[in-house]
Parts: structure tokens; sequence; C-alpha cells
């Protein structure tokens, strides 16, 4: 099995929706118990969609709105540990750079913060919870 996603696409809902909104519903709904109705935020559409295969199979996800907030982040549990995060979020903040935005900016799990570190963003803010789970604010400067 391949080491790193053979390919991140990227699109609109109506191109990557199906297969990116399975791999939230496994990995948020199911695995982290977020409820339905806070996953699905009716945002999709407005955003810039990222989706990574492995061995062609979609095991990843992200998107990028437009005020360069990204969001989304899922690997499903047979993907990770395989540079399937590092590249989805390195396409959104390639996408962020292309678009003229000074920085890019999340909200990450306080068990994912070493790895957005390893990225080079910055946790500011107090930890809050969303969705019942503990999260800092991060952000890129991009300039």
């Amino acid at each position: 099995m391949s080491t790193a996603p053979s390919r991140v696409e990227q699109g609109d809902w109506r191109q990557l929706g199906e297969q990116a909104s399975e791999i939230r519903r496994q990995v948020f709904i199911e695995e982290q118990a977020v409820p339905q109705e806070e996953e699905w935020d009716g945002r999709d559409d407005e955003c810039l969609h990222f989706l990574a295969r492995l061995d062609g199979q979609p095991v990843g996800t992200a998107r990028l709105l437009p005020d360069g907030h990204i969001g989304r982040v899922a690997v499903l549990a047979a993907g990770r540990g395989r540079g399937i995060g590092l590249a989805l979020m390195q396409a959104a903040i390639e996408a962020a750079r292309e678009r003229g935005h000074a920085h890019a900016e999340l909200a990450a799990q306080t068990h994912a913060l070493a790895f957005y570190r390893r990225l080079g963003f910055e946790a500011y803010g107090p930890e809050f919870l969303d969705a019942g789970i503990a999260h800092r604010n991060m952000r890129l400067d991009l300039a």
C-alpha cells in the first residue's frame, strides 16, 4: 500500500461532495459523535473542497472557506499516518495563498495542535468546545 496520497483533487461541492461527505460522516459523526446538524452547516456550497485518494480510494478531505478558514479536515482511519493530512493541508494552504489571503486560519482539535504547528500555524485565544470537542484557534501568516 502507498505511503502518500496518489493525488489531492480540488473542486466544488457538486464535484467532490458525495465522496467528501462520506469521509466526514465516518470521521466526525460516527467516530467523534459530532451531531449531524453541526457537521452539515450549510456552507459547503461556498467552499473549495479537497479530496485525497490512496490507491484510488477517497480517504481524506478538507475545505477552504471564502474567508481563508480551513476546516473539516478528515482522514479515514485506514489512511492515517500516511501523509494524507499533510497533503490536504498543503493543498488548502496553497489555495488560500493563491486566493490572496493574508492568513489561513482554522479551529484545531486540541489533540491535533502539534500537527498544525509543524505546518507553521500558531495557536491563539483560549481553548473552547465545538461539538463537545476541545479546540483552539490557529493562524498561519501567508505573506
